[in-house]
């Protein structure tokens, strides 16, 4: 077994400990144990250099590694753009392959921001400037210097119970931030559009309902006026936006951040690389980019650490930023770029060893012994619901108009 740099799940707990603080009780959950639920519930594996959802790998470059997903129906025929060749209809990785050995990384992340594909170079540990942890309230690090972008004083904490929460948000990072302010007891509404449901519709039906069950499904389309004015009343209603789009994307909407932060709001915008970047990227690629990498003990070549594990982390830190206010309650943007907070994880501790003792592995830290657990699966409380469902009666309950 290999041991992967810093302290991701030790980091994870204490965001958990965090929102627990907020709800004022425990919400009984291992935020270390999150990273891996989604592998526990669809039964996926480590697969090296070859991410454990399959979307994902490590390419050799002229001066290092890449990482490079192949999600979304169009990203071979972005791959070719990338290689400058037409591969009508073939397998992309065969030719990706060859073209990344003779080409530095930061020429296929330039040329992957530039068409939108989610790929980077890896960073070493010697090139990874840690990010720090931003400071919330309940965090046992409140020495930490600076908080990240968005927020003008030290945070405290909130009670989130009755809240209103509109997530925008789709797949994993910013769905399990509602998720876990949900347990909290803030009230959730899913927002999607006619034509661009959450792509995680499509993925385990398991998970998307552990992650959805008791939010509320609303559906309004941005293209139709009365569907802008109910989304800009959604947004007028709620304490806490949660959105993964790009700026651009939210103002064609006719959303403004500004003004729901100017109001008192708290505003998570979860994007790759921060809102100024136009890099897209999946929970893979950012971390391994970021320099969250295991080194194969023979080859001391990279290898992926867990299942896309960018998204649960930027999920919980989401979670336990949203869980705290300005001290003043003023309303706060939270830029949260997924790179930095895989980035924020590391450190130049020496990594641990692992060992196998009567059947179980073992980490031996400067803490002492710990025991590595497998990924282990929560079931979901019941259904998620309906694409649309609760539109009429969610509306009605804030007073807005269903267009």
């Amino acid at each position: 077994m290999l041991m992967p740099p810093g302290r991701a799940a030790t980091r994870a707990r204490e965001l958990i400990s965090v929102l627990s603080t907020a709800a004022g009780r425990t919400i009984g959950l291992d935020g270390a144990r999150l990273l891996g639920e989604r592998a526990a519930i669809t039964g996926l594996r480590r697969g090296g250099a070859i991410s454990a959802g399959r979307h994902c790998r490590l390419l050799r470059t002229a001066d290092g590694w890449a990482a490079v997903s192949c999600a979304r129906p169009g990203d071979p025929d972005l791959i070719g753009a990338l290689v400058g060749t037409d591969l009508g209809g073939a397998d992309p990785w065969p030719t990706l392959t060859r073209w990344a050995r003779e080409h530095p990384g930061t020429e296929l992340g330039e040329r992957a921001e530039l068409l939108g594909l989610a790929a980077g170079p890896v960073r070493t540990r010697a090139d990874t400037t840690v990010v720090p942890c931003p400071p919330v309230a309940g965090d046992i690090h409140p020495s930490t210097p600076t908080p990240w972008p968005g927020a003008s004083s030290p945070m405290a904490a909130r009670a989130v119970g009755g809240l209103l929460v509109v997530d925008f948000s789709a797949l994993w990072a910013g769905p399990l931030c509602a998720h876990l302010l949900g347990l909290a007891g803030a009230r959730i509404v899913k927002v999607e559009t006619p034509d661009r449901p959450d792509g995680a519709r499509r993925g385990s039906p398991e998970f998307y309902a552990l992650l959805h069950h008791r939010h509320e499904s609303v559906v309004l389309d941005p293209a139709e006026a009365g569907g802008r004015r109910a989304l800009a009343a959604l947004v007028d209603a709620a304490d806490i936006v949660i959105e993964s789009s790009r700026p651009r994307a939210l103002a064609g909407f006719g959303l403004d951040p500004a003004r729901a932060v100017a109001r008192g709001a708290a505003w998570i915008s979860i994007t790759a690389a921060g809102r100024s970047s136009h890099r897209v990227g999946f929970g893979d690629d950012i971390a391994a980019a970021a320099g969250l990498v295991a080194h194969d003990i023979g080859t001391n070549t990279p290898v992926f650490v867990g299942d896309a594990i960018a998204d649960p982390l930027t999920g919980i830190t989401a979670a336990a930023l949203a869980a705290s206010a300005p001290a003043d309650g003023s309303g706060v943007l939270w830029d949260l770029s997924m790179t930095d907070v895989v980035t924020a994880t590391l450190t130049d501790e020496p990594i641990s060893r692992i060992r196998r003792h009567r059947e179980q592995w073992i980490a031996d830290t400067e803490a002492g012994p710990v025991p590595v657990a497998d990924p282990t699966p929560r079931a979901p409380a019941g259904p998620a619901p309906e694409s649309g469902a609760d539109t009429a009666r969610v509306l009605g309950s804030l007073r807005i108009p269903v267009p």
